[in-house]
């Protein structure tokens, strides 16, 4: 930072040229704040006031960041400075998230490590190395764009503190009877090797064989004495193997049907003309027609094998597609393992975590699901018992990362019951504050259909599951055991749980009857990345001393099933209570053409070059322009436009500060009852745009802000009282009491302005600051937002209101003669008006001179009509006839030495 800048930190400049150049001025100001060590003088003037804490939802530590990531922390931003520009005490501590696949993959890709060779703690340091190194570069970026916080001492989900405070909040979970342990179908990803959460499962289109079976019945239970086949259907053959059950509706009506005189099928009655249709039936007889509770406990026979299987109800049985009898595989579905378990059905799962078929499933042993597919199909089709085979392309289930597709399987897990937090979370749900609105919807919707949380994860880079077995197999879930752990965890980081042993790791002289020899083994999963970050209500809030719960949430929308979702569980787990009393979440970042970013289709829009290019500023004022709670667009046409925004608005300002150089605001300032109408009437707008930006920030309305902002500066300010008050402020003596009372309403509008956009603006505002003529801090953030005073007008305002409106017929029947030559700039012009009824009263009671107002040389108001006719209100306009004034350009009569009377006085 060079000195000449430094040096004008605390002074006033009256070199107010102000010329851009942001992307190479802001760095400076950065350096100039960090000097100041800013984020700490704001928070030292506002100790002791009430708190307001924004919880910084932790973005993953690897790569550089994406526009995304520019349009959450510059909301959070705004959030921040205001609130703290409010009085509020707001800290804002920053967090990264560091655990997982992404890193392991990244370490893989880039470094060339192959995971299955290295030493497992070896390869965690490697990892955590390299979450590091993307920490501190995120860290630098996001510091560019101007974000202010305890840049210092964030929190880090790898951090042994950290990681120490998530087990001790599971410790809590444990004693609560909260976790337990179980075989059960989850999303499982082939492609990264691992179980899966809701929260990391994103649906695509998927094309698939859609295939309809014919199964031979065994069993009939004296029903019907003839043999006939069950037709069911499934999208995927590969489960075939595992078919241990056929489940049928309790109440749906179920017809045996002859088909072309030959075979008997069994479907379901109301899809019956569907499929005869699809089938291509030439002749449908139906012989007999059943309730499915009828066929419970019927058996038929496999295609494939050699096993019979039982008929059973199924409570997720419908009509809406298929055929109304539901392949049953429990090691595949939720749904299938709840009714394997009411039917005492085995758990069949002939698929390994590669995603390739066991020796379970026989001859398919060692083939990829997608192959074993083919083979399935080809074998009943060769076999008479494949009927139809449909491809249908459908919304089917991927795995967030890789984007490739995932299976049901079942696994042994440890889960988090979210069936016994239920009730809580949804009375919680209530109870927060939601923007948008549906938000409480969508997420009580994503709780009350949820049972259990799947918290295990079969990866090497993230915070090991602290629990032991026994010898005899039994887990050891014990409080005081996993914060004993915890502790450990905390003085020497996870990497303890690789490099000690069990008794190590256990308390001293820990002994169980389940292992009367006093060996233990530890648990080799971790935990779910979403258990690490959903805990930082702990770690990176209350071990921060920050309150619980937090004021605000503020993350993107698919965050319903991720961060807002895991934080909620564990906080009414853990405390009882959400950790958050506001939600508000935002849309995503698409192209100009609103498709989706890549770097396939060439239109990823970088932050890190437009700030380079435009400055952060910029940047931050497109985040203020666009309505965020709904997925926003952004091109280079677009920021060209934002930039044409700003460019007013800056140049309003420089307009601002050359006009009030040589004004004083603690001896000059003209008080409001001693000023002008219309200076009242300007007044009066600065303190009603005041007092609606306030209460649009208050409700997260940042695009409202940025909009009364920028039409205020283009209309009330550059359009009307910039445009005529130049007449005064140029041309009347500098101490002039009316020339002063319009410098008081520049300084205040200015101020206010500064102060409303310093939110958005930080760099721009505390530039222009600089340039005031009075300071009262060293920096415009310690400025609080301007309040709302009380001037008791509204006549006035209403009166000066509809007088605008006049104003712009006026302007008109000026331009309309500007087009006919008849004058050029309206001080050529001679200004008529002739006002009826209530326009004449307003006009005659309006204590302003309106000649300067319309800024014409001459002016008069009389009864008659003229040229152009507008409702109550008729206007001449000709060219006004004198001689012009050098100086101020006004035509008047006569002049002397080419001025004219006004500006001799002045000029003597």
């Amino acid at each position: 930072m060079s000195k000449d800048y430094k040096e004008t930190l605390h002074m006033p400049r009256t070199d107010f040229k102000m010329r851009g150049n942001l992307g190479n001025n802001e760095p400076l100001m950065q350096a100039a704040w960090n000097d100041l060590d800013l984020y700490n003088e704001r928070l030292k003037k506002n100790e002791g006031n009430k708190e307001y804490v924004l919880h910084d939802g932790p973005p993953y530590a690897n790569g550089n960041i994406h526009i995304g990531h520019a349009l959450n922390k510059t909301l959070k931003d705004f959030v921040v400075r205001y609130k703290a520009m409010r009085g509020y005490y707001t800290r804002y501590v920053p967090g990264w998230d560091t655990h997982g696949l992404p890193i392991e993959t990244a370490l893989v890709k880039t470094k060339k490590v192959n995971r299955n060779l290295i030493d497992k703690v070896e390869f965690r340091k490697m990892c955590e190395e390299y979450a590091k190194e993307q920490v501190d570069k995120q860290r630098t970026q996001f510091k560019r764009l101007g974000i202010l916080g305890e840049w210092d001492n964030p929190y880090i989900t790898l951090q042994p503190k950290y990681e120490a405070s998530q087990i001790r909040v599971f410790a809590d979970m444990v004693e609560k009877g909260l976790i337990f342990k179980g075989k059960k179908p989850i999303f499982w990803s082939p492609s990264s090797e691992t179980a899966l959460a809701e929260a990391e499962i994103e649906y695509h289109d998927k094309k698939d064989a859609s295939i309809y079976v014919a199964m031979d019945a065994v069993e009939k239970l004296g029903l019907v004495d003839f043999d006939f086949k069950y037709i069911i259907w499934t999208t995927t053959p590969w489960t075939i193997p595992a078919n241990l059950a056929i489940a049928v509706g309790e109440q749906m009506l179920y017809s045996f049907v002859k088909v072309d005189d030959k075979e008997i099928y069994l479907v379901a009655t109301e899809l019956l003309e569907e499929l005869t249709k699809l089938f291509e039936w030439e002749k449908v007889e139906t012989v007999k027609e059943v309730k499915g509770r009828e066929l419970e406990n019927m058996t038929y026979k496999h295609p494939l094998y050699d096993r019979i299987s039982p008929v059973v109800l199924g409570h997720h049985v419908s009509t809406e597609g298929g055929t109304g009898l539901v392949h049953t595989a429990p090691g595949h579905g939720e749904d299938d393992f709840m009714i394997g378990q009411n039917y005492g059905l085995e758990t069949l799962c002939p698929v390994d975590g590669k995603g390739h078929m066991t020796a379970e499933a026989g001859k398919y042993e060692g083939q990829f699901i997608e192959v074993c597919n083919k083979s399935v199909v080809a074998d009943l089709d060769e076999m008479g018992y494949l009927l139809k085979l449909v491809w249908i392309t459908h919304s089917y289930p991927h795995d967030w990362r890789t984007k490739k597709p995932v299976i049901f399987r079942a696994t042994a897990q440890w889960f988090a019951s979210i069936e016994s937090l239920k009730d809580d979370m949804i009375k919680e749900i209530k109870e927060i504050t939601w923007y948008p609105k549906w938000g409480e919807i969508r997420m009580e919707n994503m709780v009350k259909d949820r049972k259990a949380w799947c918290i295990s994860r079969q990866r090497t880079w993230g915070v090991p599951i602290p629990v032991f077995y026994n010898e005899d197999g039994t887990e050891i879930l014990d409080k005081n055991v996993i914060n004993h752990v915890a502790n450990i965890f905390e003085k020497e980081g996870t990497n303890a749980w690789y490099l000690r042993t069990a008794k190590e790791l256990l308390p001293s002289g820990y002994t169980n009857e389940a292992s009367p020899n006093g060996e233990f083994t530890k648990e080799t999963d971790i935990l779910d990345v979403w258990f690490d970050s959903g805990t930082s209500h702990q770690g990176g809030m209350s071990d921060f001393g920050l309150p619980y719960p937090s004021d605000l949430y503020l993350e993107g929308s698919d965050q319903y099933r991720g961060w807002f979702n895991s934080s909620l569980s564990t906080g009414v787990a853990h405390m009882g209570k959400s950790p958050y009393k506001t939600c508000l979440t935002h849309g995503f970042v698409l192209d100009g053409d609103g498709r989706k970013m890549s770097k396939s289709l060439g239109n990823v829009i970088d932050p890190l070059k437009i700030i380079k290019q435009m400055g952060a500023d910029i940047l931050r004022l497109w985040v203020a322009s666009v309505d965020y709670q709904s997925d926003v667009r952004i091109s280079n046409d677009m920021m060209k436009q934002v930039s044409e925004s700003y460019r007013k608005i800056r140049n309003t300002f420089r307009f601002m500060l050359g006009n009030i150089k040589d004004f004083n605001p603690l001896t000059d300032t003209v008080p409001f009852e001693k000023r002008p109408e219309v200076d009242q009437y300007m007044t009066i707008k600065v303190n009603n745009l005041v007092k609606e930006c306030l209460y649009r920030y208050d409700h997260f309305e940042f695009d409202a802000v940025y909009r009364e902002i920028t039409n205020f500066v283009t209309r009330e300010l550059s359009a009307f009282y910039l445009d005529f008050t130049k007449d005064i402020l140029y041309i009347v003596k500098a101490d002039d009491l009316q020339r002063r009372s319009v410098q008081s309403v520049l300084y205040e509008a200015l101020l206010s302005l500064l102060k409303l956009l310093t939110p958005y603006l930080p760099h721009t505002t505390h530039e222009t600051y600089l340039h005031l003529p009075y300071q009262e801090f060293k920096n415009m953030y310690l400025e609080d937002m301007p309040e709302v005073n009380d001037l008791g007008s509204e006549g006035l305002l209403q009166k000066y209101d509809k007088f605008m409106n006049i104003r712009d017929n006026v302007l008109k029947a000026l331009e309309e003669a500007r087009n006919k030559q008849v004058i050029g700039k309206s001080f050529n012009a001679k200004l008529t008006l002739y006002p009826t009824g209530d326009t004449k009263e307003l006009l005659e009671n309006l204590n302003a001179n309106l000649g300067q107002i319309f800024i014409v040389s001459q002016f008069e108001m009389k009864e008659g009509k003229g040229e152009y006719e507008f409702n109550e209100l008729s206007i001449d306009v000709v060219k006004a006839d004198g001689e012009t004034c050098d100086r101020c350009w006004q035509v008047v009569e006569h002049t002397h030495d080419g001025l004219c009377e006004r500006c001799t006085d002045v000029l003597k």
